[in-house]
Formats: C-alpha cells, sequence, structure tokens
C-alpha cells in the first residue's frame, strides 16, 4: 500500500468515527421524543344488511325426478369426479323453460345400478303451471347411451327451433330439433351428417376385464357454448376438450391419500389436450376450423427448435366475452391447473375472422402469479358501465374476479380481494357459478356450485366435507365492498343444503318474473329451487329473436341495453356458461324500484354482419315478458303480470 493510500484509508476511518459518534449522540434523543406505534386489534368487518329473498326446494312438487350416475366400481377414474351439467331451452317454442339434464353410465363391462337401465339424457317439458313432464321419450332422446357431462344449446340452422349439443368422455352428440308426431317436437342425431367427429374412442366392445387396459386416449370433452364468431348470421361451434385420458392412462400413475388408499388423480398428472372451433356453413355442415382460427395452443418443452410440442388445454369453462366492445365475440376458457386462455378476435387479413391467444398479456391467465384449478366461468356486468368475468376455482384458491381495466388493449385486473371475493370464497371447492339479478335490484349478483373430490376427503381434510353448501353473494353496489355473502337467514336454509355440486342455471320457470335455480349434484339428485321474493321490485323479461339472415335465429351474442329512471343497464344474450351448463336465454333486467310504469329505452345490438345499426322500442311496461324480433317494430307482449 501506497503512502498516498494510507492517508485516504486514515482520513475515512476518521469521518466514518465522527459520523458514529453524531448517530449515537441523536438516536437517544430521537427514541425519546417519540411514542410507540398503536396497533389497533384486528376488528371483523360488520356485514351489510342483505335482502331477504327465501328459496324453496321445489323439486318435488315440479314433478322433477333425476339422480345421476357417474359409473363408479372401485377404480376411482378421473370423469366420475367431473359431471353432470344442466341446460335449459325452451326447445318446443310454448315460452315456457325446459329443462334437459345429462347423466353418465356404466363403464363398458359393468351395469346400472340394480341392473335397471337409465336414459343418458333426461328431458322435462315445462307445462306451465309450475310443473315439469318426462318428455325423454316422446322427444327422441331416451335410446341414447353414453357418457354425458355437459350440453349447450342454439338453433344451428336457423329454422326457428333450438337444437341442442352434448358433451362427453367417448364423443359428442349433436341433436337437431325437427318436428314429431301430433305437432310435437323431437331430436334427432345428425353429428356425422353435419361433419362433426363421429366418434370419440369410446371403447364400446371392451370388457369388464379390458376395460381399464384400454390404452388408447378417448376424448374427454367438456363445455360447449354456440357462438357466431364471424357474425355470418350462423352459429358456430365452440368446443372445451379436458385432459388426455384414457383407463390405462389413469390406472398407471400412482395416486393414495392416507387412510383411504387410492385417490382421484390431479389433472396435472394427464397430459393437455386441444380445444375446437366448428365453423357453421349456412346450417348445413360445420367445418373444423380449429388451428386456422388459432384456438389450438401448444407449448415447447424446451428451448429447442426441435423440442417436443405439448397441448396446452385443460379446459372446464368457456364463456363468450367482449371486453374491448369492438362487436366481435371474444372467448375466455377456464383451465384446469394451466394458464387461463383468452382467445382474441381479430381479422385474419383475408376478409373472414380468427383468434389469437392472448391470455397471458391481457391478465387472464393466471392470478397470483400462478395457474389455478378452474373449472366454471361466467360474464357480466357487476356495476353500471363495467364489466367482468369470474372463475370458479378449487378448493383453497379463491374466485378469480377479472374486471376490465383497460378496453383497448384489452386487459384483465384479477379484483377478487379488493371487493370481497377472494375471503369467503376460498375454502370450499368450487364448480358451476354465474351471474345473476335474484333480487332484481337492478344489479347483477353471483351464485356459486361447489363439492368436493374425493368422498372421504374429510378423513384427510378435518374441515373438508365432501357435499358442500353453495355460495350466494349479494351486489351490494358499493366498488369497495361489492359482494356480501348472504346467509340462511336471508335466502333461508333449503338453498344452502349441502351437495356434490357440479353444474347449475337460472331459469324462471314459473313465470312470476322472478329467477329460480337449477344444483346438479355429481353422483346425486337435482334441485330446483324455487326464488320467493316478495320485494316488491319491478322487471323486464325480454326474449329476442333474431332474422335467421343476418343474425343467428337465437340471438346468442345479442347485447341489449335498457334506459329507465335514470339508470341504464346492460345485458347480453349468452350461450354456454357457468360449469358444463347453459341458462335460459331470455334475459331478466331488474328494475329495483323504478316509479315509472314504463322503460324508456330499450336498445338491441344485434350479432349482425359489422355496420348493422341497432334496434329501439321505447316505452315498454314493466313487470312484463315481451318477444322482440329483429326489423319488426311492434315487440310482441308474452306475459303481462301487471303493477302490484
Amino acid at each position: 500500500m501506497t503512502y498516498q493510500h494510507k492517508i485516504v484509508l486514515f482520513i475515512a476511518v476518521i469521518v466514518l468515527a465522527a459520523g458514529g459518534v453524531a448517530a449515537w449522540r441523536w438516536w437517544p434523543r430521537r427514541s425519546a421524543d417519540q411514542a410507540p406505534p398503536v396497533i389497533e386489534a384486528v376488528r371483523e368487518r360488520p356485514a351489510i344488511p342483505v335482502p331477504a329473498v327465501p328459496f324453496r326446494d321445489a323439486t318435488a312438487e315440479a314433478n322433477i325426478q333425476f339422480q345421476h350416475f357417474n359409473g363408479a366400481y372401485g377404480l376411482k377414474l378421473l370423469p366420475e369426479t367431473m359431471g353432470p351439467g344442466v341446460c335449459v331451452l325452451d326447445y318446443d317454442n310454448d315460452g315456457w323453460q325446459d329443462i334437459l339434464l345429462i347423466n353418465g353410465c356404466p363403464w363398458p363391462g359393468q351395469d346400472w345400478p340394480n341392473g335397471s337401465p337409465q336414459p343418458c339424457l333426461k328431458l322435462y317439458r315445462n307445462t306451465g303451471n309450475g310443473r315439469f313432464t318426462d318428455v325423454t321419450q316422446a322427444a327422441g332422446l331416451q335410446t341414447f347411451q353414453f357418457y354425458g357431462l355437459g350440453a349447450c344449446a342454439g338453433d344451428f340452422d336457423n329454422d326457428g327451433y333450438i337444437d341442442l349439443f352434448v358433451t362427453g368422455v367417448g364423443g359428442c352428440h349433436l341433436f337437431h330439433n325437427v318436428a314429431g308426431n301430433g305437432g310435437q317436437r323431437r331430436f334427432e342425431e345428425v353429428a356425422t351428417r353435419m361433419g362433426l367427429p363421429p366418434s370419440g374412442g369410446w371403447p364400446s366392445s371392451a370388457t369388464a376385464g379390458s376395460f381399464d387396459k384400454h390404452a388408447e386416449p378417448i376424448e374427454f370433452a367438456t363445455s360447449a357454448t354456440f357462438v357466431d364468431y364471424d357474425r355470418d348470421g350462423w352459429l358456430d361451434l365452440f368446443l372445451c376438450r379436458y385432459v388426455t385420458w384414457s383407463p390405462a392412462i389413469d390406472l398407471a400413475i400412482d395416486s393414495t391419500l392416507t387412510g383411504i388408499g387410492r385417490a382421484y388423480l390431479q389433472p396435472q398428472q394427464f397430459e393437455g389436450s386441444q380445444c375446437a372451433l366448428y365453423r357453421n356453413h349456412g346450417g348445413k355442415r360445420f367445418e373444423d376450423v380449429s388451428e386456422a382460427a388459432g384456438v389450438t395452443v401448444y407449448e415447447r418443452e424446451g428451448t429447442d427448435a426441435t423440442a417436443r410440442r405439448r397441448s396446452v388445454a385443460k379446459a372446464l369453462g368457456v364463456v363468450v366475452c367482449d371486453p374491448d366492445e369492438d362487436g366481435w365475440p371474444d372467448l375466455l376458457v377456464a383451465n384446469d391447473t394451466v394458464r387461463n386462455f383468452f382467445f382474441h378476435n381479430v381479422a385474419d387479413g383475408q376478409g373472414g375472422r380468427r383468434y389469437v391467444e392472448k391470455g397471458q398479456e391481457a391478465g387472464a391467465a393466471y392470478a397470483e402469479a400462478r395457474a389455478r384449478g378452474a373449472m366454471g366461468i361466467d360474464w357480466g356486468e357487476y356495476l353500471p358501465g363495467r364489466r367482468g368475468a369470474v372463475i370458479a376455482n378449487f378448493a383453497n384458491e379463491p374466485i378469480t374476479f377479472l374486471t376490465v381495466a383497460d378496453r383497448q388493449r384489452p386487459r384483465f385486473i384479477d379484483s377478487a380481494l379488493a371487493v370481497g371475493l377472494a375471503g369467503p370464497s376460498r375454502f370450499w371447492l368450487k364448480f358451476g357459478i354465474f351471474f345473476w339479478d335474484y333480487d332484481l335490484d337492478g344489479r347483477l349478483d353471483l351464485l356459486v356450485c361447489n363439492g368436493h373430490l374425493e368422498p372421504e376427503i374429510s378423513k384427510v381434510q378435518a374441515q373438508q366435507s365432501y357435499a358442500q353448501p353453495v355460495l350466494l353473494f349479494w351486489n351490494t353496489g358499493d366498488s369497495q365492498r361489492l359482494w356480501e355473502p348472504v346467509t340462511a337467514a336471508a335466502a333461508g336454509s333449503e338453498l344452502f343444503q349441502p351437495l356434490v355440486g357440479r353444474g347449475c342455471a337460472y331459469l324462471d320457470y314459473d313465470g312470476d318474473g322472478d329467477l329460480d335455480v337449477l344444483l346438479v349434484a355429481n353422483n346425486g339428485p337435482v334441485r330446483l329451487l324455487r326464488n320467493e321474493q316478495k320485494l316488491g321490485h319491478r322487471w323486464l323479461r325480454l326474449t329476442l329473436e333474431g332474422d335467421g339472415v343476418t343474425s343467428n335465429r337465437s340471438a346468442i351474442g345479442a347485447v341489449i341495453t335498457v334506459e329507465a329512471g335514470g339508470q341504464v343497464y346492460q345485458r347480453e344474450v349468452e350461450g354456454g356458461r357457468s360449469y358444463l351448463s347453459q341458462c335460459e336465454l331470455p334475459v331478466t333486467i331488474g328494475l329495483g324500484q323504478l316509479a315509472a310504469d314504463q322503460v324508456e329505452k330499450v336498445t338491441v345490438r344485434w350479432p349482425a354482419s359489422p355496420g348493422a345499426p341497432p334496434q329501439v322500442w321505447q316505452h315498454l311496461k314493466v313487470n312484463t315478458a315481451y318477444r322482440l324480433r329483429q326489423g319488426q317494430s311492434q315487440a310482441e307482449i308474452l306475459c303481462e303480470l301487471g303493477l302490484p
């Protein structure tokens, strides 16, 4: 060390020492001047009063008798945990909402319980007096035997009658609604004729001894929705697929729970799959445009260009949305334990449309920087002019609440924690989910259907249970405390009776203006809960019908804007949503304590070709159900209950 370096080092030591003395002299005086901080005790957030809206179990009196069968016989195969969904539709155009229930079936070589075969689809016709009639056989659905999971409905040929698409393990079915005997309607299976895949690999010839060794993958189709993605007036079809599955793949993976033995596998233990998009060519055939339209998603397993590409999707839920409000239908897909997808609808440069997957870029792929076990999904206007999506996730994961933060890009933010959803929803294993205005105050509330996968889960997780109660959240209208949990004190105990919940849907089955709810259980019964609210809130119910030329007859994708009493409400006609399910197509708009006897204006933006003008109706009466037809100025009154 040079002489100069020694001088510099000596000066630095002197400066540091002086600074230390100054700090030592200052610190005691500073501490004496300040009192220690006072930390208040944690206070529980006071509950917000919610309106009393009792729900009553009306299943038996409505004459609905259905018991789901999952086919389980001891091997614990993954599909046994997944179903069922439920689909609400008016199949005979009588103005009353009917119900399609979806069943499983025995695995090859096995038999039905008690040796008594059951239909895998069950159709209940609403007779208009608060009761339903089983019309499965008359509707031509009695003989179909397959492992059903979910369904959606839409008029794919624009003939004025709604058709059905049913998903399942081993393939899907497309049912065309045709004329039957005596003026009735029935369904005819047309999947192969319409160009859809004819088979999903179901090993129908397998025996009890050979089925568990079947290694060839079997199609595992889950949720689906009709959507006119190119706005040519014909409903296209989007299909979710879960994992690459076969019984041999399932049984080759070891999965045990202490004290139970073999457990149902988790999706992380399977390869992914691919969603599909089928373009409708004039109601005559469907074409698989999945690759060309951008809904197949792959990732490489390494950085090398030769690394294997693997399928990403483990899709369980899908909902049509339009966060950038450009009129072109986008798609949000809920994936189980892998990133969610946001398919953004863009021009393909050749005069058509395609999707670009932007989940990560748009902030929809992950929550808290990781993938969750996403199941059901829905989209709606949660506050005036503000829209978002809710996603039901696995146990110990809260609901994801994707609010639109930027319409131009577009971009989402998970706001569940900020608005009071994260804490109350975290514990439960959530499947079905939907927005609805159950108290008719004009704000969309939220219902979640829950149930575990493992029948004996309480042996390893004492606080968990196989059957679980639903969650109901009331929309307060306050953006700071948006969602308030509803208890049995306000909604009655019958709504919250535990079930192994999966799909769920709402409908106004009794025509009284408020919304009732259907809950379906895995390996259990269906439940119909009647809404018995007496709040005196006003409402407007709209059934839309496209012209069948520029818009699809079902009007799926139409946007409704209602102006009443200084308020503006926006709702959409949605297809498949929730989990494996579809709610009714008619739209009920709650008007709360509106003083006027009429709404000022109803504007409909039809899902027609770009540039088509919206259609306006004025001075529609409240507490009335209307049919609005594209191109016709007169609103048809379907039901008028009058004012209290």
